[in-house]
């Protein structure tokens, strides 16, 4: 048992603590480094069991817990698990009750047929002022693939907020979520501390890792793959070697901050594709300390070193891959997260922007910043293009006339971020999507200028 005075004194500091990383909104979290490594973390010192992962009395009075993102058996190379030392047990909470979906669905998607048009959207409008939306009544889903059920396949979302998640909590069980923010910054306290993630940044939260989401800025939008297959890691770089694309030492994981806070709060879980909610005498919010390799993590995309030609031609765009979610063949991906940032253009005798193409997989692209190189018009940030499998798709009629007649100088692109979430299965969109008063009916046209040159 722990005496009244130590219980104050940790009390206090648990305050402290989270004091300190909420007046660290400037970038001065503390974060440790790593993707996938064994990490270990106390807000308070003395919390960590030593030598063992549940004794018979945890250090502080507090409750051990372990958090398995993998099977038991699985490969030490894959397998994640966290243990956690929290002032109430997770369990310590009452059934949950379905709750209104709002814009968010779950797949298999069954509400219209396969598609296989080339399709695009405007930005998804922001909440109005004098209608608060937090990131959960926030999320809009616009297509998706694979069964949630059997852990296959992915949901595209977008997410648009200006309210802070007050007394109000989030879990996903259905999958790992991967944040990708077009406008403002959010800040993601997780059971095992905050992380703050601005445009350009991405993170990752694990499945069924607790969260809510504030708002520094009071509004904000951005991407959402939500990733019901294998857990995404980084890719294999092959020929490329030991160096390049992201590297481990790049990505950030939190430190341990808990929460004590008195009153009822509300934990809304997403299981099954459904919301389901439950009213909590506490913070899920409560770990004090904890050890392991399932954590959230955050990426600065600046950070990621671009490979690309020195010669002619450009390589497959396989080679701008962040993160990919393997599946059980190999090479061919459940969903990858592909990125196209700021790069040198210098390839002799070459068309620089993309070629025309059509694809076994699936891409889902959205644009963070500036402008899409393969598109001169009509695709802003915050907007969203689908282009299934085998739908023929490249540069419109203006970028391929422009880039036909340009001088081949070395050209810096600059200012510009997009990326794709791309996927092994066709995506079907929601009815939601496609009756979009946003969604752009004419895309097509942006190919229509397209003329003969044959002699």
């Amino acid at each position: 048992m722990v005496d009244v005075a130590d219980d104050a004194a940790r009390h206090e500091a648990g305050r402290h603590e989270i004091g300190r990383h909420e007046a660290g909104r400037d970038g001065l979290y503390g974060y440790q480094r790593g993707f996938g490594n064994e990490f270990a973390s106390e807000a308070v010192a003395g919390a960590l069991p030593e030598g063992r992962n549940s004794p018979q009395r945890v250090p502080l009075g507090l409750y051990a817990e372990q958090i398995s993102g993998a099977a038991f058996t699985q490969p030490r190379a894959v397998n994640r698990r966290t243990w956690v030392y929290r002032i109430l047990p997770s369990a310590a909470h009452p059934p949950f009750r379905r709750i209104d979906n709002g814009e968010l669905h779950g797949t298999p998607f069954s509400e219209i047929e396969p598609d296989p048009n080339r399709l695009r959207w405007d930005p998804l409008p922001l909440p109005a002022a004098d209608q608060p939306r937090d990131f959960i009544d926030g999320l809009y889903t616009v297509a998706g693939n694979g069964d949630l059920r059997t852990r296959n396949g992915m949901a595209a979302h977008i997410y648009a907020a200006n309210a802070d998640m007050t007394g109000r909590y989030f879990a996903d069980a259905d999958g790992e979520l991967l944040f990708v923010p077009e406008l403002g910054a959010i800040v993601l306290h997780t059971e095992l501390g905050p992380l703050e993630v601005r445009p350009g940044e991405i993170a990752i939260v694990p499945r069924g890792i607790r969260f809510r989401v504030e708002l520094p800025e009071g509004l904000a939008r951005g991407y959402l793959c939500e990733n019901f297959g294998a857990a995404f890691t980084l890719p294999e770089r092959g020929p490329i070697g030991a160096n390049g694309l992201a590297n481990e030492r790049d990505f950030l994981a939190p430190s341990a901050a808990f929460e004590e806070r008195p009153g009822t709060v509300q934990v809304v879980n997403k299981f099954g594709g459904n919301l389901w909610a439950a009213d909590y005498d506490h913070s899920p919010l409560d770990v004090v300390a904890w050890h392991g390799s399932y954590t959230p993590v955050k990426y600065d995309t600046a950070k990621f070193m671009v490979i690309g030609t020195i010669s002619f031609d450009h390589p497959d765009p396989s080679i701008f891959t962040v993160l990919t979610s393997p599946s059980e063949l190999p090479g061919l991906a459940n969903a990858d997260f592909v990125i196209f940032p700021p790069r040198w253009l210098v390839g002799e005798d070459t068309f620089r922007p993309p070629w025309y193409h059509r694809n076994i997989m699936s891409e889902f692209m959205g644009l963070v910043r500036g402008v899409y190189d393969a598109k001169a018009q009509g695709f802003a940030p915050g907007g969203v293009s689908l282009h299934n499998t085998f739908a023929a798709h490249g540069p419109d009629a203006e970028t391929f006339r422009r880039a036909s007649e340009a001088a081949l100088a070395p050209q810096k692109l600059d200012d510009t971020l997009a990326f794709m979430f791309e996927s092994r299965w066709m995506m079907v969109p929601t009815r939601q999507a496609m009756e979009a008063p946003h969604r752009q009916h004419d895309y097509d046209a942006v190919w229509s200028g397209l003329s003969r040159h044959f002699r």
